[in-house]
């Protein structure tokens, strides 16, 4: 006895948009034109920062995760980061960032009827100033802050502070890209 085959089946015909065109063709021109249009407003995609300058030193909180982390992205993006102890006499720097503040902060915002923490929020701060050796300001005083808000449960204490520590490298890498950016807006010594 022979097993009984199924039917042939012809393949499914392509799908037709109503236009009478194949769909895919047609969401070819659609993102062609969609490419096009964003180019013609001007729209790119951010590319490597581009200084106008070569060496640069950090100073004030050099040991802080911030300053480390923008130390290592600069040097990554090119720029000679001078070590803050190195003689001038050896290397002075086009420009030197003075770190003013790098403060972390942790407030509760929320609290239940019996007064337990039911939201936490977190928040990182960072002040610098850009200047080159001889005194001339390229960037005033600028503080950056970020904020972010954590619900938080006694009975998953050391989730939240995994969270919380995920938190703050998230806000110290935004911080990073931010004075990368306004170091970028630099045009000229």
């Amino acid at each position: 006895m022979t097993a009984a085959r199924p039917p042939r089946r012809d393949p499914p015909a392509p799908a037709v948009h109503p236009a009478g065109m194949p769909r895919r063709a047609a969401l070819r021109w659609v993102l062609a034109g969609a490419g096009l249009a964003l180019g013609g407003c001007g729209f790119r995609l951010r590319g490597a920062p581009t200084f106008a300058f070569d060496t640069l030193r950090v100073q004030g909180g050099e040991s802080t995760a911030v300053a480390r982390e923008l130390r290592a992205t600069l040097a990554r993006g090119g720029v000679t980061v001078l070590a803050p102890d190195m003689p001038a006499s050896i290397a002075t720097p086009q420009v030197v960032l003075t770190v003013l503040a790098d403060q972390r902060e942790r407030t509760v915002v929320g609290q239940t009827a019996a007064g337990q923490v039911r939201e936490l929020q977190l928040r990182t701060r960072f002040r610098f100033h850009l200047h080159t050796p001889e005194g001339k300001i390229l960037l005033d005083d600028t503080e950056l802050l970020l904020e972010r808000d954590v619900s938080f449960t006694e009975s998953a204490v050391l989730a939240k502070e995994a969270e919380e520590a995920l938190l703050y490298r998230d806000m110290q890498s935004d911080i990073v890209q931010q004075v990368m950016r306004r170091l970028a807006a630099v045009s000229s010594l």
